[in-house]
């Protein structure tokens, strides 16, 4: 039926998920690490980062382009940098780990630079954001993509860079933080894929074919020949897609986009600046400061202002209390995914129409 959603538990859902990697051949840390991150993602309402990544990852596994039970090996290391490489591994580990030394470096040296090179998809960089923010730090990543170019840069009618995210995480006292996340392309290629199997148009102003016309037609990204995503805001989001490919992967010595896709995986790399308001002897003031700011804000008429992070506040709420929607047709492909490496999906399921809950 049209607008029919499948609804799962989150605590189900990421068994079944677990479940996915662990009879696909991980450790049991490395499918829970990336059970959690990708549930997480789709509480969050990024569903374009979230489980169903899966039928990718399965793909991508049994073709030997992610490897599993990949450790993070340092590359280079002084008290306050690290460079490390994710040997291929599945990005939600090696993400992890590269943040735990930075958060273990920027409590001892109050600040931390670390880069993050050849690792597969490292999914939702906000999650690495939240990482820090949990440990009172403050946090602002860079990240590259390399795998089928889908971004023009602006002024171009070919695709040459992918969605090149950027994130921010600010902790405050008593409040969640402050979670900045978005890709420098109008919309994420995962929404895009959400939006085509939901059967929904896109935005107009996002997509283009492959001869230049204008389309809404989500599939046209994932045609032969493929679609191109604009950048947002022009000249702005490209300059920013730009030093993300040169900060997040050249810089640490990792691969920039440099032609069509050559591998099934996606690489990603990541710079993050990790800082300890401790020692710049501002964590008293961090908070009082931003809530004055705050309320400065939503002064007057502004009174329902949304701060970053607040919609993803909502939707993990609501979705903890009814279950994760999932689309039809992105179950069904997880379900053949998880079957393929042995894993039988969950029974107790809803079905729903849209934006009706279920448990």
């Amino acid at each position: 039926m049209p607008g029919e959603q499948i609804v799962v538990n989150d605590q189900i859902l990421h068994d079944y998920v677990a479940n996915i990697f662990l009879t696909a051949g991980s450790n049991d840390r490395e499918a829970r690490l990336v059970a959690r991150h990708l549930v997480d993602a789709n509480l969050r309402g990024h569903d374009s980062h979230g489980v169903g990544s899966i039928p990718v990852y399965i793909r991508n596994l049994s073709c030997g382009d992610l490897r599993p039970n990949e450790g993070l090996s340092v590359v280079t290391e002084t008290d306050s940098l690290a460079v490390c490489d994710g040997n291929g591994g599945y990005g939600q580990v090696m993400a992890h780990d590269a943040m735990e030394i930075g958060i273990a470096k920027a409590r001892r040296n109050g600040v931390a630079l670390i880069g993050l090179r050849n690792s597969h998809h490292v999914g939702r960089i906000g999650h690495w954001s939240e990482q820090c923010a949990a440990e009172g730090l403050v946090s602002i990543h860079f990240v590259n993509v390399v795998s089928d170019p889908s971004v023009a840069p602006f002024g171009g009618a070919a695709a040459r860079v992918g969605t090149n995210p950027f994130s921010v995480g600010i902790p405050r006292a008593g409040e969640r933080p402050l979670i900045l996340d978005f890709a420098t392309s109008k919309l994420a290629v995962g929404k895009v894929r959400v939006a085509m199997n939901s059967g929904k148009p896109l935005p107009e102003g996002a997509l283009l074919t492959a001869d230049g016309t204008p389309t809404t037609d989500a599939s046209v990204l994932f045609g032969q020949p493929k679609g191109i995503l604009l950048p947002f805001g022009d000249h702005k989001g490209w300059g920013l897609s730009f030093v993300c490919e040169v900060l997040g992967a050249a810089l640490i010595g990792g691969q920039t986009q440099k032609g069509p896709k050559r591998r099934n995986s996606t690489i990603n790399c990541m710079l993050s600046i990790i800082v300890s308001p401790d020692h710049l002897g501002t964590a008293a003031t961090l908070s009082p400061e931003i809530d004055e700011f705050v309320a400065w804000v939503r002064s007057g008429p502004n009174a329902d202002v949304l701060l970053p992070g607040d919609v993803e506040a909502a939707l993990t709420e609501e979705r903890l209390a009814r279950g994760v929607p999932i689309d039809p047709k992105s179950w069904a492909d997880i379900v053949a995914a998880g079957r393929q490496v042995g894993a039988e999906p969950p029974s107790r399921l809803s079905r729903t129409a849209a934006g009706v809950a279920g448990l």
